[in-house]
């Protein structure tokens, strides 16, 4: 098995476990679901790292994710605030 691959298994495996641990661990919490932007930003970001092979589209890819999720982040911030009529 190449570097990068050994790398991918081990990245792929840990988001793995992390969305298990967060779903048994936050199960009877308020459920925060996914927007279709950090679904989009969180495809990005898988195919950024099963496109390896090739450095300028992978890097790309896991670029446009990393933007898609900050701007989603500031959009649930934003709109989470409450409007004061003061």
């Amino acid at each position: 098995m190449s570097t990068s691959l050994i790398y991918l298994t081990v990245v792929i495996a840990v988001i793995a476990i992390i969305a298990i641990l967060r779903f048994v661990i936050h199960k009877h919490q308020k459920k925060n679901e996914f927007t279709p932007l950090a679904g989009l930003a969180f495809g990005f970001i898988l195919a950024g790292f099963f496109t390896g092979d090739d450095r300028l589209i992978g890097y790309s890819l896991l670029g446009i994710g990393v933007i898609l999720a900050i701007i989603d982040i500031y959009h649930k911030k934003h709109q989470k605030e409450p409007a004061d009529g003061n």
